[in-house]
């Protein structure tokens, strides 16, 4: 089948009837060094290990990476070093950026690393901006808006570029976010970032909250970029980037396989693969799947069975009806097809592909499949019965091993 052939086998009501958006470019800001590492389970990994990472952000795209918090520490101030010195030295596209306090404390050190690396890096200096953490805080707007200047104003005195981080703006009031970021705005920010700290957020609440902002930056007639940070505790992290984008945010933080504090962060994979599938992203994203094996053995997590398009079963099926509908297409020679029957996912646009195993939910084309990958003669009928009846009679699904083995028992006989 021709390329062409494929255009009117899948009906997509994803974009019926959605109005024309304005092309524009969409970038992402890589959390796993930094919030990410915030996650009470995930070991803190070694700078080689970081060191790794990075280069894999850079292979599939990512456009900056918080390397830490450099005024937290001494140890802190030398990895931020360390990373940026190799970002610098490897030649790689991926921008550095990093968290800071509203203290001249925190953003002191950032103008050092640029002093000692000859990199720009950008100070994403956070404070809390909702009503409940100012009352807990014993807090006034004032109180804020005075540490704001005087970090903000000490970071645009010495050249050092910034960006105003409201935490938990999503809880917060529009009257006191105007006047935070018109205020970080006059003081030159490049970058106003919007935080779901606390998960809070529904896509609908995210896209009238960007929206909000979005004309806020407009009416001040400066070129200020707008982040989307959100969080995932009521489960919908992605879900708010999507809507985040289409309000108009120009950036999007997530970190790998969605770590960070509590529940986590948006996930970068997952964020990665619903933008390309949107069209939003042309990025070769093969080298997502590595990024996230990689991310999982540095952190000390496992990657769950059933997560999206990364995890062990997400192209894999033992059903008959399934497996016998992806054969089909591959007996056609149609991989474009065999790839999307029943995944609406190519798994071979993320460095994945299609697998059919044999259980107790499986048909006999389920073992023909696996008889032939394995190399035997699937049309043995006898061999064929002998591993049909040994599948349905197991309690899940066999491994390729296991086939292998039983094949070879068989045959011995």
């Amino acid at each position: 089948m021709t390329e062409n052939a494929h255009d009117n086998l899948i009906f997509d009501w994803n974009t019926y009837e959605r109005a024309p958006g304005t092309k524009r470019t969409v970038t992402f800001d890589d959390e796993t060094l930094r919030d990410g590492l915030q996650n009470p389970s995930v070991k803190n990994p070694t700078i080689e290990e970081k060191r790794q990472l990075i280069r894999l952000m850079d292979k599939i795209g990512i456009h900056t990476v918080n390397v830490g918090l450099p005024g937290a520490g001494d140890r802190h101030y030398d990895d931020c070093l360390d990373l940026a010195k190799t970002i610098k030295d490897e030649g790689l596209s991926i921008d550095v950026n990093t968290a800071c306090r509203t203290l001249i404390h925190d953003v002191e050190p950032v103008r050092r690393i640029m002093d000692e690396t000859g990199l720009p890096i950008l100070a994403n200096c956070f404070i809390g901006s909702s009503p409940i953490r100012q009352y807990t805080e014993g807090w006034t707007l004032d109180t804020i808006l005075g540490h704001i200047d005087k970090s903000l104003g000490w970071a645009a005195e010495h050249e050092v570029p910034f960006s105003l981080v409201t935490e938990d703006t999503t809880r917060s009031k529009p009257e006191d976010i105007a006047r935070l970021y018109q205020h970080a705005i006059d003081l030159g920010a490049e970058r106003l970032v919007v935080c779901d700290t606390c998960g809070h957020a529904t896509p609908q609440g995210t896209f009238k909250l960007v929206s909000f902002i979005k004309n806020l930056v407009q009416e001040s007639g400066k070129d200020v970029k707008i982040d989307w940070h959100g969080h995932r505790d009521r489960g919908l992290g992605v879900t708010n980037c999507l809507a985040a984008v289409e309000a108009g945010a120009d950036q999007i933080h997530g970190a790998a396989l969605g770590i960070g504090e509590r529940a986590g962060n948006a996930a970068m994979d997952l964020i990665l693969v619903n933008f390309k599938l949107e069209g939003w992203i042309d990025n070769d994203l093969t080298h997502l799947h590595a990024y996230d094996q990689l991310a999982a053995q540095i952190l000390g997590v496992e990657i769950p069975a059933n997560y999206p398009v990364f995890g062990h079963d997400a192209f894999l099926t033992g059903t008959g009806v399934h497996a016998a509908a992806v054969i089909k297409a591959l007996n056609k020679n149609d991989n474009w097809l065999a790839d999307r029957v029943y995944s609406g996912v190519p798994a071979g646009d993320f460095g994945r592909e299609q697998e059919i195993g044999v259980g107790p939910m499986s048909g006999k084309s389920n073992v023909l499949f696996c008889l032939k990958k394995l190399g035997f003669n699937d049309q043995d009928e006898n061999l064929v019965n002998f591993i049909f009846e040994i599948a349905k009679a197991s309690p899940g699904l066999l491994k390729l091993e296991d086939v292998k083995l039983a094949a070879e028992k068989f045959l011995a006989q």
